[in-house]
């Protein structure tokens, strides 16, 4: 995964994020959309940078 591929996936996703705060609805509603995309965004870095897998094993590196 590249530099570049990262930061263009995150300007999409802070587009998506402010689409979804234009759209009339509940602010509830948009709070829980919100979130949940966040969420996936924290998942799939930490997925790009090794931190977790697939099956959600952490891999933190050992310190000697």
């Amino acid at each position: 995964m590249s530099l570049i591929s990262v930061v263009i996936t995150l300007i999409v996703i802070g587009v998506v994020l402010w689409l979804i705060n234009l759209i009339p609805m509940q602010n509830t509603i948009k709070a829980i959309l919100n979130a949940v995309v966040v969420i996936v965004v924290i998942l799939w870095l930490l997925q790009g940078f090794g931190v977790i897998n697939g099956s959600g094993q952490v891999h933190l590196p050992v310190v000697k």
